[in-house]
């Protein structure tokens, strides 16, 4: 009897130039297609949803020990077309550049040649959508558009930096924009056949494919016949090897993209196998600010020895913070009502609508709890609820205004869940609402809600919330307007190591964008008899393993909190050594972990003792981590 084998997942650029290479894949029997943006085929693969994907090289070097097909790439050897710089002014003029986000590769590339050409001078990057990139193009503000979308302005401004052209002119070396990657073991050599057979179908018939375009579009035909057959490069020899290697060093060098140690191919493995950086050499580079691919976190977590990597982590720490001193902050998390619609299944806090034990805080309540606060020295409130659709945004505002008006506290209010559900609730997009809610007050956002930003752990722990592009659209709007926010992670339900990292990279990618997250704090779940999720990976050395890998995996997040709310405080001593430098909150109250029978709670005092104890100076802060005192 003969087992049938599984279908090959395939998932592809949908860009035009794309299309030589997947020309028929979709008539292969044994072959499923699917076409996205280029970040989003790449979270494909990232994620384990496709076998091989037609991905950006960069995209490549961050999820990390990946394999490339030979022979098949897009790339070009010279002017592109399709991967540009647009604006009115010149280069060294533009304050802004928006980058469409679609492509890791073509953003890497932007950054190394704009840093290149204004002498290391950077303007503001600004992350946008395609259509929005465009439109944002004007005074001292420019654009880096690609693929289909860069053919349709082509023309249309004043100053145009082909990236392809300015890579050649400063290597002499071809550019490689995207390639056919996977994981090892992902393809066998039936399978890379397909996929040249495919890429040799293609390159007979773009001038089929350009006129189907052109006819779709409106373009020009002869122009878009011209573009597949001389802008475009679908050769992955040996000069095409010296390009893509001399990117991934000098991207490494300016620290946008982790190290790659050597670009392997798939039949590479069949003749020997890979050689690979010890442990001990990975945490050496952490610990010196080299950044590292989600297949490094993986094995760190997987292999690394607890005490080196508290060892790494605590070097990380020591470099971005050599004084010592360990920050904390006096706040109150205030959770202004329990009732919440989302009905998560790790949640003992939430109660639905309509619930005889559901609340909302009167202001009397709340002037008690506020008041102790100021009495306290408290500089903020932390406030965060459940998603009541009784609470409309006049509701939020009045209360912002109310308590900067009479306590004048800082506001670190509303999860991004809770931002979304405002939007939806009062129809205005997210931008608005932040801008109302600003305007009454609001400070900074905290990172809630998050959990893992993995679609497939999402779904199954909560699956009415948020997907995790839509949390980190909230974020990355609230920081384009100015506004900080921390960066969270709660695992321990039905997620794996892979998942984690994963979340950690999307947390990074973000933050090269936007600098806006202060500082990462995590924690497991934390399990009570009645919620509807039993507890996975989870205990003490997994948190200080999780908590140092996150210290090396996130490069450019300057704080990380020890999370002893979870933990206990003696625990969130030792994570003091193992790369957290913040030691949270006091804590008057706390009610979402407390809901799932986990209750620690420190004054100042308390808190500031035991930071001594651990061998640090204490210091207040605020949101933004500025200091309010003199360490002691």
């Amino acid at each position: 009897m003969t087992i049938e084998r599984q279908k090959l997942r395939v998932a592809a650029v949908g860009y035009l130039n794309a299309r030589p290479l997947t020309f028929g894949l979709d008539r292969e029997p044994r072959v499923t297609v699917e076409q996205a943006l280029p970040s989003e085929v790449a979270r494909r693969i990232a994620e384990d949803e496709a076998d091989v994907a037609l991905m950006p090289i960069a995209a490549a070097a961050t999820i990390g020990d990946l394999r490339l097909v030979r022979e098949c790439a897009i790339g070009a050897r010279g002017h592109v077309r399709s991967v540009v710089l647009a604006s009115e002014r010149p280069l060294e003029e533009l304050e802004e550049i928006a980058l469409d986000l679609s492509s890791r590769t073509s953003v890497a590339l932007a950054r190394l040649i704009v840093r290149r050409l204004r002498g290391g001078k950077e303007p503001r990057w600004v992350g946008r959508p395609a259509a929005k990139a465009i439109e944002s193009i004007g005074e001292r503000r420019g654009a880096v558009v690609i693929g289909d979308p860069a053919l349709t302005i082509e023309g249309k401004y004043r100053y145009v930096v082909d990236l392809a052209e300015a890579w050649r002119e400063w290597t002499s070396l071809p550019f490689v924009f995207a390639a056919w990657c996977g994981r090892e073991g992902g393809l066998d050599a039936d399978d890379e056949r397909l996929l040249l057979d495919a890429k040799h179908r293609g390159l007979e018939h773009r001038d089929l494919i350009a006129d189907e375009h052109a006819a779709r579009t409106g373009l020009d035909a002869t122009s878009l016949r011209a573009y597949l057959r001389e802008a475009i490069r679908y050769e992955l020899g040996d000069e095409e090897r010296q390009g893509l290697v001399r990117f991934y060093d000098e991207a490494a060098r300016a620290g946008i993209l982790p190290k790659v140690e050597s670009v392997r191919f798939y039949d590479d493995d069949r003749r020997a196998p890979a050689p690979r950086v010890s442990i001990d050499g990975l945490l050496s580079r952490a610990a010196d600010g080299e950044r590292l691919s989600a297949a490094d976190g993986e094995r760190l977590l997987a292999e690394g020895k607890l005490f080196d990597l508290g060892l790494a982590a605590d070097a990380v720490r020591r470099r971005k913070h050599p004084n010592d001193v360990v920050t904390y902050i006096v706040d109150r998390n205030v959770n202004y009502t329990n009732v919440c619609i989302t009905s998560c299944r790790f949640c003992a806090f939430y109660r639905p609508v309509g619930h005889a034990e559901g609340y909302v805080l009167s202001r009397e309540v709340l002037t008690q709890k506020l008041s102790e606060v100021v009495a306290a020295g408290g500089v903020q409130i932390l406030l965060q609820g459940g998603l009541n659709p009784d609470l409309r945004i006049e509701w939020y505002e009045d209360l912002f205004r109310w308590i900067k008006s009479t306590f004048g506290l800082g506001l670190h209010a509303l999860s991004p869940e809770e931002i979304l559900f405002l939007a939806r609730l009062e129809d205005l997009s997210v931008r608005r609402v932040l801008e109302r809610l600003h305007e009454a007050g609001l400070d900074s956002v905290p990172g809630g809600g998050a959990e893992i930003l993995v679609d497939h752990v999402r779904r199954k722990i909560a699956k009415a919330k948020c997907t995790s592009e839509e949390w980190l659209e909230v974020m990355r709007v609230a920081h384009q307007m100015g506004l900080r926010s921390s960066c969270t992670m709660m695992y321990g339900t039905v997620d794996v190591a892979r998942d984690r990292v994963n979340h950690l990279v999307k947390l990074r990618d973000l933050q090269d964008e936007t600098r806006g997250f202060t500082a990462f704090f995590c924690w497991d779940f934390q399990y009570e008899q009645g919620t509807h999720i039993t507890p996975g990976e989870t205990g003490t050395h997994l948190y200080l393993r999780q908590q140092a890998v996150a210290r090396l995996m996130l490069d450019n997040v300057d704080h990380v909190g020890a999370s002893w709310v979870t933990q206990g405080p003696d625990v969130g001593q030792i994570a003091l050594r193992f790369g957290a430098d913040d030691f949270g909150s006091v804590m008057f109250e706390e009610n979402v972990v407390s809901s799932a029978g986990t209750t620690f709670c420190t004054n100042a005092q308390g808190m500031e003792a035991r930071i001594r104890a651990a061998g640090f100076k204490a210091v207040r802060r605020n949101v933004r981590y500025d200091w309010l005192g003199e360490p002691g």
